[in-house]
């Protein structure tokens, strides 16, 4: 069932939780000198402060803010939990979450976060839409909110490009892997808006 709590303090026990992985993962990656996870640590502080100055004035959902805070679980343990490496699907010696595929037919864990998180980016940015510009819900609200999804998107395929320039051991992989990171996106961005047109 969706959530319709609309106030400006966050739901009971999200505060910790986020906070509890950000502390664990970001130990992890210093302790195995993963100097990529470390810089998205620091991208991730930034982002849950625009998150909570937004939340202030558009009032996101409590299923918004968790889809949001459990995306940043997924994101953490994907650059910092190791895996066997007879899972991995990877072209560096780093054997994580990320690049982890069960099969040759299902996606990899990291076009799956992909997909997830811009499912809640998406659906975030159509109540942010709603509540800051007085939208009307309905089908240009929820065709608004893809469009924001999507260059959310891509921003975060920019960020990933400076780490290729600036960390020399990385994880990120190369043009194809950026291709399925933004059909995922596309992926989980469309589904938040269909999702969206059923909302009030």
């Amino acid at each position: 069932m969706v959530s319709t709590q609309r106030n400006a303090t966050l739901p009971s026990g999200i505060a910790p939780f986020v906070l509890l992985y950000l502390v664990v993962c970001s130990a992890l990656a210093w302790r195995q000198g993963n100097g990529e996870f470390v810089i998205y640590a620091g991208a991730m502080v930034v982002i849950i402060a625009t998150v909570l100055v937004v939340h202030g004035h558009a009032r996101f959902s409590a299923t918004v803010l968790w889809l949001l805070a459990i995306w940043g679980l997924l994101h953490m343990m994907g650059g910092t939990v190791l895996i066997d490496a007879r899972w991995a699907e990877t072209d560096s010696d780093r054997y994580v979450l990320y690049a982890m595929r069960l099969h040759p037919m299902l996606p990899r864990y990291d076009q799956m976060v992909h997909a997830f998180g811009f499912f809640a980016a998406t659906a975030a940015c159509w109540e942010a839409c709603r509540s800051l510009l007085r939208a009307k819900p309905g089908l240009a609200l929820s065709v608004t909110a893809l469009l924001m999804g999507i260059g959310l998107g891509a921003i975060n395929e920019v960020i990933e490009f400076g780490i290729t320039l600036t960390v020399p051991e990385n994880g990120v992989g190369g043009y194809v892997n950026t291709g399925w990171d933004l059909v995922s996106n596309l992926i989980g961005a469309t589904a938040a808006a269909v999702w969206c047109l059923g909302r009030r």
